[in-house]
């Protein structure tokens, strides 16, 4: 099942019309460690953020549709400090 997911994801990171990811599935079959499993070893940097966990994550979308500043504040987050604008 790995390696079918895992070819499904790279199928995906090389498609040059690739659109937005979303993993869909039901709780506790592995969504989170298969993304953290490609991350690791598809990519040079990866991000992980819990919206369950940060409830302020949510936030962000809530109050603009900027990707832009989303990014913006998901990565002060990361980092620590305080959103601006958010």
């Amino acid at each position: 099942m790995e390696r079918f997911i895992l070819k499904k994801l790279l199928d995906w990171k090389n498609s040059p019309y690739r659109k937005p990811l979303i993993l869909k599935g039901v709780r506790q079959v592995g969504k989170t460690w298969i993304l953290k499993e490609f991350g690791r070893r598809c990519y040079e940097n990866t991000a992980y953020f819990n919206f369950d966990e940060n409830e302020e994550y949510k936030q962000f979308f809530e109050t603009t549709k900027d990707v832009d500043r989303i990014l913006q504040n998901l990565m002060l987050a990361m980092a620590g400090g305080c959103p601006s604008g958010a």
